[in-house]
């Protein structure tokens, strides 16, 4: 008897030291993100492109012989349920960070929490200002620019374009995301020397539902006919309004930014032929770019089954950004370092013609806006000069 307790002793002893040499040679890190509801191919983009670059690194034998792990959790685009997957992934699974998260109404939420327990948030897949303060947060690291340099690209090229102020009206979700998206447009606007941009039209729907009707009737109920609808939006409401007032209005623009998701929105649009433009802050996934190129091979090899879009690619150029950082580390992973390691980031070179830098606080990663139209049933690089107008 004494015998066998020894020995079940002893076993369980080589069993917790077994456990601890598992869990030192694993980096975890987290996401909350929308992997189920109207926004889930979003999330699983970035989480798909997340894992495409992670698993390369895995291949090759890890970050100091440790593989990286991402633990996904779903919060469906709620903020409520956001805030529980943070909280769970600091204090029960113990990640060194938290990564590619969607959505600027989560943020909200997100961001306190990972100041509070001193946590890096990467790489959201939003370009709310909640993620952009200044000074800027310490433990929030940005690779997108934010929504008001997307709008500016968008709002400053209408106008020089021939588009009059007045023919520009807004549709927007109706909460933080649909707020910074107009707020930045107003800003724009009064850049340019317009000052009364309560009198443009504004179309509101809420978030995640498809409840879209209203905004298309106040669009057809304007006052002055817009030309231009600038979209605020995610893709599935998205979809449904354009092909609503495409039919009666097939010579609107519809200009959205980036959130979007330029290839769920195309496939929610399959043969509607309408004027559709997206601001992008990545490259077109056909692009010769090497970084583009790499990212190509290697969701091919994670899953050959998955299709490129600039969503995956997002999350692959946070992964790879993420991945930097973690080779400069000198001694254990852990949280601290990590956003030491980030924050200390200078003149990276990806890949993508222009370098990135996240030292000394510089945000974000990346200023660069790309511009994609509708032609043909896919998106495309677009150039302002090409745009045609309604007479």
């Amino acid at each position: 008897m004494k015998q066998n307790l020894i020995r079940i002793f002893l076993l369980s002893c080589i069993s917790l030291l077994f456990t601890e040499n598992v869990l030192a040679a694993e980096v975890r890190i987290g996401m909350s993100s929308a992997l189920t509801g109207p926004l889930s191919e979003m999330g699983l983009s970035m989480q798909a492109g997340i894992n495409a670059y992670f698993s390369k690194v895995n291949q090759r034998g890890g970050i100091q012989g440790q593989t990286l792990e991402l633990l996904a959790l779903d919060d469906a685009y709620e903020p409520e349920k956001a805030a529980a997957n943070m909280r769970q992934l600091i204090h029960q699974h113990q990640v060194v960070a938290v990564m590619g998260n969607v959505g600027t109404p989560t943020a909200v939420v997100t961001v306190p929490i990972a100041e509070q327990y001193q946590v890096a948030l990467v790489g959201a897949f939003s370009g709310g200002e909640v993620l952009r303060r200044e000074p800027p947060s310490l433990y929030v690291i940005n690779y997108r620019p934010g929504y008001r340099q997307e709008v500016e690209t968008l709002i400053n090229g209408l106008l020089e374009v021939g588009i009059k102020p007045d023919e520009i009206a807004f549709f927007t979700q109706q909460d933080s995301y649909g707020n910074a998206v107009y707020q930045a447009a107003v800003s724009a606007l009064k850049a340019q020397g317009v000052y009364q941009v309560d009198f443009l039209t504004h179309a509101y729907y809420s978030r995640n539902t498809l409840n879209v009707e209203r905004a298309v009737a106040t669009i057809l109920k304007a006052k002055k006919a817009p030309k231009v609808i600038l979209m605020g939006g995610s893709y599935a409401p998205s979809a449904k309004f354009i092909k609503l007032l495409h039919t009666d209005r097939p010579d609107l623009w519809f200009v959205n930014v980036s959130f979007v998701g330029s290839h769920a929105l195309e496939k929610s649009l399959k043969g509607i032929k309408a004027n559709v433009l997206v601001s992008q802050v990545v490259p077109e996934t056909d692009t010769d770019l090497p970084l583009v190129r790499e990212y190509r091979q290697a969701l091919y090899e994670y899953d050959e089954q998955l299709l490129p879009n600039t969503v995956s690619l997002e999350g692959y150029i946070v992964a790879k950004v993420f991945c930097q950082a973690l080779q400069s580390i000198n001694g254990p992973i852990d949280r601290e370092s990590v956003i030491n390691a980030l924050v200390e980031l200078n003149d990276l070179d990806i890949g993508l013609g222009s370098n990135i830098e996240l030292s000394n606080h510089q945000q974000p990663a990346s200023n660069k806006v790309w511009l994609s139209k509708l032609q043909n049933g896919v998106f495309q690089s677009f150039e302002w000069h090409a745009l045609e107008l309604p007479q």
